[in-house]
């Protein structure tokens, strides 16, 4: 039987066995989902597969603490060589994982340790009391035996971080251009900027013809907080919240109440980026893709026939997407500063001391303590707002009840 057990206990028959039947059923499907899945074969260290030299000399040809650092790495792995021979020459990482994959990349033998091995290898054969390799010196010798074993696992490794780089950047940057055209497009943006720009001009003036401005400095959004109203009760910013509320969302108290602003995780994520710093990464990124593509181009030329497939097919169809995807991003990123910038200009913002451009942070930063000041205030405003409809509706429902409960008694027939 190939199928997983379910432990029946068996019961005496009873009434409602007697009427159970089993019905036919078509059992393939079932037996793809609960057959018994085959057991792995555990495997040794590495370090067990290779045979221990029975003569007490051994040749060490690796420094102490190099040998001792590959030692280590061969008893972690649980692998045959055929295991990591298949995983490099097929790009297959099933068995042999990624961070396998770096481990034996960056313990790999380098050309003057592989010179020793060889020459030792060269001068011992035919000898019969030749001294063996230690351990670690077969492993790296073994692992060269691998077809241009360097150069294709730096094209593996290279394929597997491209694909998380570039994940990581655009993330960011879809994420700064989303706050952007949300603060220069958002109507409610503007309109809570109106409503400072009005309270703000109002105070100033006294009334509404005088000591009009036509716009304000962003660095006052974070410190409306810190306008009190006469009893101290009240701030400028918690009373442009709930106008804002009570004036112009219709939602307002319910769940549907949708927050006028960028979130203010959003604004701290964009406040610490660097436009120089995506440059640094795509540049990077564009020189190892050169890298690659001269390994890629290295292997195939070197490569015996039976190892080409599918390294070749595979690399190159991923070179060719990644030069694309690297080239959109760059415009992407190249569009993103330009936003930036026209953003900078729209809040009439200016660089800092020491600054050639106005930074993220210099901007956002200002958004960032503005929006975290005004969530706060519109959660506390809501929860009022939403308490005021329950007891509005409580009520309304209790006057209903009673006008309800409230009877005239019908006059008699005779009109008496």
């Amino acid at each position: 039987n190939c199928l997983r057990p379910v432990f029946f206990r068996d019961v005496p028959s009873s009434l409602v066995w007697e009427t159970v039947e089993e019905p036919d059923v078509d059992f393939d499907e079932f037996v793809a989902l609960f057959s018994k899945t085959a057991v792995k074969e555990k495997k040794q260290p590495l370090s067990d597969t290779i045979t221990k030299s029975k003569a007490k000399q051994v040749a060490k040809l690796l420094n102490n603490k190099r040998s001792q650092a590959v030692g280590i790495l061969m008893s972690s792995l649980h692998l045959d060589m055929k295991d990591i021979q298949h995983a490099v020459l097929n790009l297959d990482n099933n068995v042999v994982d990624m961070e396998t994959l770096q481990a034996l990349y960056e313990n790999r033998a380098q050309q003057e340790e592989l010179d020793k091995i060889e020459k030792h290898i060269k001068s011992s054969k035919d000898k019969q009391n030749a001294k063996h390799l230690d351990k670690p010196e077969q492993f790296l010798y073994q692992l060269s035996l691998i077809p241009e074993f360097s150069s294709r696992v730096f094209c593996i490794l290279f394929q597997s971080s491209f694909s998380e780089c570039m994940s990581s950047i655009t993330k960011k940057i879809n994420t700064l251009l989303r706050v952007c055209k949300v603060l220069q497009d958002n109507a409610s943006v503007k309109k809570i900027l109106g409503l400072v720009l009005a309270f703000g001009n109002f105070m100033n003036g006294g009334n509404r013809t005088r000591g009009q401005a036509d716009g304000f400095s962003l660095d006052i959004l974070p410190k409306l907080k810190d306008v009190k109203s006469n009893d101290g009760a009240k701030s400028l910013l918690s009373y442009i919240v709930a106008y804002y509320l009570r004036h112009f969302d219709e939602d307002a108290g319910k769940e549907t109440s949708v927050f006028p602003l960028p979130e203010p995780h959003d604004l701290f994520q964009v406040s610490q980026m660097k436009f120089e710093d995506f440059q640094k990464e795509l540049i990077r990124l564009r020189k190892d893709l050169r890298a690659c593509t001269s390994e890629v181009e290295k292997v195939c030329k070197v490569s015996d026939e039976n190892y080409l497939q599918p390294f070749k097919e595979k690399m190159e169809e991923f070179l060719a997407q990644a030069k694309s995807e690297l080239e959109t991003l760059e415009a992407q990123l190249s569009s993103t500063h330009k936003l930036f910038l026209e953003l900078t200009m729209f809040f009439s913002v200016k660089p800092k001391a020491g600054e050639k451009e106005v930074s993220p942070n210099t901007l956002f930063s200002v958004w960032h303590e503005f929006s975290s000041d005004f969530k706060d205030q519109w959660k506390k405003e809501n929860k009022t707002i939403l308490k005021e409809r329950l007891k509005a509706a409580e009520e309304s429902f209790r006057q209903a009840k009673e006008k309800t409960s409230y009877s005239v008694k019908p006059k008699h027939a005779s009109g008496i």
